[in-house]
Order: structure tokens, then C-alpha cells, then sequence
């Protein structure tokens, strides 16, 4: 763990398409903060996306970005993730298949990072507007690898469709 004083701030992405998705990203988004290394410091609106590769006929997901500051080292913030993701039944049967739940770290501080196990900032955020809609409607004035996050989002091939989500 880094020392209190060395609180890092963290983008994390959350998506759901199975069960109740909305109390499930509500709930997720409370197990993520009930740790004594992380603190929650903004939560993006929910949006409606249309699936992105995976296979054919999936529910719409639903998707939230939230931004968190905290003191775990990156393997210590993936390994609280997945936690949470277990906590919600996530099971990995098909990639990019329907999911209870998916948490991914996209930016931890400025940290670059390139592992088997976790890669940051996160490889296909910047072109998935699923991740970076939301996060610029939290953080209008968030950058991306030096490029705004909001003119990323208005290039991504996924935008149209994507709809704040008041609830059915």
C-alpha cells in the first residue's frame, strides 16, 4: 500500500447489461469505496449503450464512470475490482459477452503501465465512447493521453445510440 499521504486518482469504468444493471452499478459503486484505501470522488450519470463486439442480440448495458482517490497499489485496485465484480456474480464465459457486472481500471494517475494482467490506462478507452461519454460528462475538462476526453468521445465510432439513462 502507498502511504496515506500518496493517494492517487483513479478512473474506473462500470458496465452492466444482466439482472437489475441500475442497482447493480448503484451497488458496485458502494463495495468500491467501502475500502479503507479508496474514496470516492465523483460518479459520472448513467448511460445507455448498445453492445460493442461480443456477440450478437445482447441487452442494451448500462455504464457509469466514477473517480476515485486512492492509496492501493494498481495489481491492489485490479484485485479490489474483480472482488467486487465476484460480488455481483461477474462470470467470464465469453469475451465481451452479457455481464452482471465489469469493472475496469482506465487511468491511475498519470502511471503507464503494460502487463499480462493489467494494462493502464486502459488500451481501448479512448475509443469507446461507452467509457468516454460518461467521463466527460463528470469531468468536462478530463485528458486522455494529452487529448481531451470529450473530443474522444465525439469521434467513437460507438456514440450513436448513447443516451443518458433516466430509468424505464
Amino acid at each position: 500500500m502507498n502511504s496515506s499521504n500518496d493517494a492517487v486518482r483513479a478512473v474506473l469504468a462500470l458496465g452492466s447489461n444482466l439482472g437489475e444493471s441500475r442497482d447493480t452499478l448503484s451497488a458496485a459503486v458502494a463495495d468500491l469505496a467501502d475500502h479503507p484505501g479508496v474514496s470516492l470522488a465523483a460518479v459520472s450519470p448513467v448511460a445507455r449503450t448498445h453492445p460493442v463486439g461480443g456477440p450478437p442480440d445482447q441487452p442494451d448495458y448500462l455504464n457509469l464512470v466514477i473517480a476515485v482517490d486512492t492509496t492501493l497499489a494498481p495489481h491492489e485496485l485490479l484485485a479490489h475490482c474483480q472482488q467486487v465484480e465476484q460480488r455481483h456474480h461477474r462470470e467470464r464465459i465469453v469475451r465481451w459477452g452479457p455481464r452482471t457486472l465489469d469493472v475496469d481500471i482506465i487511468t491511475y494517475g498519470d502511471l503507464r503501465l503494460q502487463g499480462p494482467d493489467l494494462t493502464i490506462p486502459h488500451p481501448r478507452a479512448s475509443s469507446r465512447a461507452f467509457v468516454l461519454q460518461p467521463w466527460a460528462w463528470m469531468d468536462p475538462e478530463a485528458m486522455l493521453e494529452g487529448e481531451p476526453v470529450a473530443e474522444l468521445a465525439a469521434r467513437a465510432e460507438d456514440l450513436p445510440g448513447l443516451e443518458i439513462y433516466e430509468g424505464d
